[in-house]
């Protein structure tokens, strides 16, 4: 029998919250089934689903309304309920992450400010095997992932390296960037805190 959340009409990121909490309780592996009224939902939850080693099905019941059933696999729960969190942290050292929370560097002259933050996303670039494993924008941070960025040819080529490029949903649907990301993907917060909470050194800037 199947666990049902109802999380339609729920903001970023309580489906994605709900749905690990439901996981983590599981007694033995049963099916969990989200219902939720949009696809950035949707595809937090499958992101979710993966990141447990979860299968995630996705059924579009109307318009604006779509049931993710998530269907445990070995670990899945132990996962979700963090249990494998400290032999991680134990066993290494853990990723490098850096946190964007602006499209200018510093403060004080704005032109300045963006000048520094194209050159320091040039130089993130130049550091070889050392470059940064996650790179989170988020606040006007996220005008750096969007199609018009100046930083975009930069940032492409961090990605095509290997470094996984985040951009905060909510940060990009209230700057109206979301339909224009030239770079990267949408996530939501709940997954950035887990991001930052897991990394070995996070770098603000």
């Amino acid at each position: 029998m199947a666990v049902i959340i109802d999380a339609a009409g729920k903001a970023c990121p309580l489906p994605v919250v709900l749905a690990k909490k439901a996981i983590a309780a599981l007694e033995q592996p049963e099916e969990v089934q989200v219902i939720v009224d949009n696809t950035t939902a949707v595809q937090n939850l499958t992101r979710l689903a993966d990141s447990l080693g979860a299968q995630a099905l996705t059924h579009q019941d109307s318009e604006e309304r779509f049931t993710v059933s998530i269907t445990p696999g070995a670990g899945t729960i132990d996962k979700a309920a963090g249990r494998n969190d400290a032999c991680q942290i134990m066993g290494q050292a853990g990723p490098t992450v850096y946190a964007v929370g602006s499209n200018k560097m510093g403060r004080g002259n704005d032109e300045l400010g963006g000048v520094l933050m194209k050159s320091f996303i040039y130089s993130l670039c130049q550091l070889g095997d050392k470059i940064p494993d996650t790179v989170i924008f988020f606040n006007s941070g996220a005008y750096l992932t969007a199609e018009d960025s100046p930083c975009l040819e930069d940032l492409k080529a961090l990605a095509e390296a290997g470094t996984d490029i985040i951009t905060c949903g909510t940060c990009a649907d209230f700057l109206k960037t979301k339909e224009h990301l030239g770079v990267g993907r949408i996530s939501n917060m709940y997954e950035i805190v887990e991001t930052m909470n897991n990394a070995g050194k996070v770098v603000r800037i």
